[in-house]
């Protein structure tokens, strides 16, 4: 994450503030967090029915894809000088546009969308991030991911 003094961070929107390593989607973790969830649809548990379907192969969920937003998102993300700290606020108009297969690497790529002062201290950014799948054109994800800096006392 990059830290822009406060008075600099609106002349960062539009830019892009970063890209995230690949990161792999194995079996494993489609595994797992279908345990977390209780979502064990045969699409994402069962490799054997999920060959004949409509992808070839088991797929992440997509609460999965979004989930990982926090972890991919920490590398892309700018924060103001004097942020004591960064929570994550929500995100608006996530979208699944492609299912992520097994064994595929995704990466987020972020881009700064607002900057608001909310008075209290408290400055919420908006980023407009897209998880690519590698090799595919359409991206798995959109969303915009919106965090709260909480500024140090002044």
């Amino acid at each position: 994450m990059g830290v822009v003094p406060l008075d600099q961070m609106h002349t960062y929107i539009g830019t892009e503030t970063g890209r995230s390593e690949w990161f792999t989607i194995d079996q494993d973790r489609i595994d797992r967090f279908a345990e977390v969830t209780e979502d064990r649809q045969w699409i994402h548990i069962d490799p054997d029915a999920a060959a004949s379907g409509p992808f070839g192969a088991t797929i992440a969920h997509g609460f999965l894809t979004l989930s990982l937003v926090s972890y991919l998102s920490a590398a892309t993300t700018i924060a103001p000088s004097g942020a004591m700290m960064m929570i994550n606020y929500g995100s608006d108009r996530v979208r699944f546009l492609n299912p992520v297969t097994v064994g595929s690497r995704i990466r987020l790529i972020s881009t700064l969308k607002d900057v608001t002062d909310r008075g209290g201290g408290q400055i919420l950014i908006t980023s407009s991030t897209v998880i690519e799948i590698e090799g595919e054109e359409k991206p798995a994800m959109v969303a915009d991911l919106l965090t709260l800096a909480v500024m140090q006392p002044t």
